[in-house]
């Protein structure tokens, strides 16, 4: 990672609630085998996904936002929607141009008095926009800033391509992060190699194109050495770690991952094998799965690593405070 992606990292946040949503479509590998060119047992050799959720045709990525952001209320019923000051939803299947999904999620819960926003850093998505809420919260002017991941991939996915529609699908995690000072935060850190852009693109009205082999290289060549930086920053070792989050694109790219960072397989948390890739919502949904089975703990140290499409990589240090 290079060393101007690195700065002097502040936090005066933590994360306060957590919830998620799929939708009750499933697509197997068996589904399939009947549309393209292949069989369960190659999926699983390649990519380790044995399904992924798909939205039905009426629902919309706001529809399994604010479906993500009501378990996370109806969890904590501590958290008062009405207060939270803003809303950053990350994805790169909004339902449209425009209004935002972050407006649709406004409207829906009740935050009458907050601003909604969305962003576009594909898989990187959900760890960007986590380091923007710190950031807004650092500044003083915001106290509770909520941040989805949401994704209706299979929209956009063509399903006469068997390299890419075996790999997506769709759903939505939340998170809030809220003002507490010390903050949980403990490093940050981000880059982006825009001459790649173009190994994963989907242009207007079109579908998802990816050079597999290109972005598997790329990210098994970049992605360890970010990860070493991020934890390096707070001045810790990668055995101090209890958790690694990394975006689930595939779980053999992140089982390599493992491998030449040097960290047991069993500590990455992914949501990949149920779910497929959900782009910026794979962490998200990887988190709270963990956390409703009870493998997250307070004050666990977790590494969020988000990489994906820009080519773009987003990293996030802290302690688990739910």
């Amino acid at each position: 990672m290079p060393a101007s992606a690195e700065s002097a990292f502040q936090s005066r946040a933590h994360l306060a609630a957590i919830g998620s949503y799929v939708p009750d479509g499933i697509v197997t590998n068996s589904d399939l085998e009947k549309m393209v060119d292949t069989d369960h047992e190659w999926i699983v050799r390649r990519t380790g996904i044995e399904q992924r959720r798909r939205a039905a045709a009426d629902q919309t990525t706001s529809d399994l936002a604010i479906a993500a952001v009501r378990d996370l209320l109806s969890r904590f019923p501590a958290v008062d929607a009405a207060r939270i000051d803003g809303i950053i939803v990350a994805t790169t299947s909004p339902d449209m141009a425009f209004p935002s999904v972050a407006s649709k999620v406004q409207h829906a819960i009740g935050a009458h008095r907050c601003f909604a926003v969305d962003l576009s850093a594909a898989c990187a998505g959900f760890v960007t926009a986590l380091q923007m809420a710190n950031g807004m919260i650092l500044s003083g002017a915001y106290r509770s800033v909520l941040v989805i991941g949401a994704e209706t991939l299979t929209k956009i996915t063509d399903y006469s391509d068997r390299s890419t529609c075996i790999l997506f699908g769709d759903g939505a995690g939340a998170a809030l992060v809220e003002a507490r000072d010390p903050g949980a935060m403990l490093a940050a850190n981000a880059v982006t190699d825009g001459s790649g852009g173009m190994q994963v693109y989907c242009l207007p009205n079109g579908s998802i194109v990816q050079n597999g082999r290109e972005v598997y290289k790329w990210a098994l060549s970049t992605v360890p050495d970010g990860v070493r930086a991020l934890v390096g920053q707070a001045g810790l070792a990668l055995e101090a770690l209890d958790w690694f989050v990394p975006h689930s694109a595939n779980l053999r790219m992140i089982e390599a991952i493992c491998e030449r960072l040097g960290l047991p397989s069993d500590k990455a948390l992914q949501s990949v094998v149920k779910y497929g890739n959900t782009s910026a919502a794979t962490i998200p949904l990887a988190l709270d799965a963990a956390y409703k089975e009870g493998r997250l703990r307070p004050e666990q140290l977790v590494a969020l690593y988000g990489f994906g499409s820009g080519l773009t990589q987003s990293g996030l240090l802290l302690r688990w405070t739910i």
